[in-house]
């Protein structure tokens, strides 16, 4: 197993832990280098099996992922690694087609780089992610006054906390990746109303991310196989062709 670990150097804002997963050393490397420059802990890792592993341990906040790894490939390690980590994972990929982003994405990824890729990018992209707003969870309270949670968000029998980020269906929980509930939280916070695929990137993703629109309906559609909203009569996560999307009542 070839791991290495670096922290931020002393003094300095720890920050955020990212672990690199690439066969490639010399570019798992020039990757690690910049998010250290921006006091990222990093970790890097050469296998799919070692990343696992050491997923567990460190719990990264978000794990840069080659697809094409040796082996586990990249859409292996981020289907297990989704059955236990709710990291950020951003896929890169020597491949550009829409056929290889949706396979990416569909198993979990949030995000989707193609090589040859600016490293300074890549870090610039990271720290967007990590930076999302959250203007659907619920307000701070003023300073002085006890802090009131929101009630959950009820359409029909579904039920979204935003409060505690859970979502229930028939009072049973549905795991939902921080993609997915965030895309559900903006919807939900305006009943009705059609969000656009930019509009639901920039509340989502962050108006710095640059990309392909496709990127929503693919997490749209990991939401309606979750509640098993009927993509042909969804109840809950509504399309408005041409337009967007928009939330439905759930009857």
């Amino acid at each position: 197993m070839d791991v290495r670990s670096q922290a931020a150097p002393d003094g300095a804002d720890q920050g955020y832990r990212a672990l690199v997963v690439d066969d490639e050393k010399p570019l798992a490397d020039v990757v690690a280098s910049y998010l250290e420059r921006e006091h990222f802990e990093v970790t890097v890792c050469l296998s799919g099996v070692d990343a696992l592993s050491v997923a567990r341990q460190v719990d990264p906040d978000v794990v840069v992922l080659d697809l094409g790894l040796p082996g586990i490939d990249g859409l292996e390690v981020c289907r297990q690694l989704r059955t236990f980590s709710d990291a950020y994972v951003v896929m890169l990929t020597a491949r550009d087609t829409e056929v290889d982003t949706i396979v990416g994405l569909s198993v979990g990824a949030d995000d989707y780089v193609t090589k040859p890729f600016s490293p300074r990018e890549l870090v610039a992209r990271i720290r967007a992610m990590l930076r999302r707003p959250r203007s659907v969870s619920a307000p701070a309270a003023p300073l002085g006054e006890p802090h009131t949670e929101s009630p959950p968000r009820v359409f029909g029998p579904l039920s979204i906390d935003v409060s505690s980020r859970q979502v229930l269906l028939d009072d049973t929980p549905i795991s939902l990746t921080r993609t997915e509930f965030d895309i559900l939280a903006a919807l939900s916070s305006r009943p009705g109303v059609v969000w656009t695929r930019r509009q639901l990137i920039d509340a989502v993703w962050g108006e710095p991310w640059v990309g392909n629109d496709h990127l929503v309906d693919v997490h749209v559609g990991h939401v309606r196989r979750k509640l098993g909203d009927n993509p042909a009569e969804p109840k809950f996560v509504l399309t408005v062709r041409g337009v967007g999307y928009r939330m439905g009542t759930g009857q």
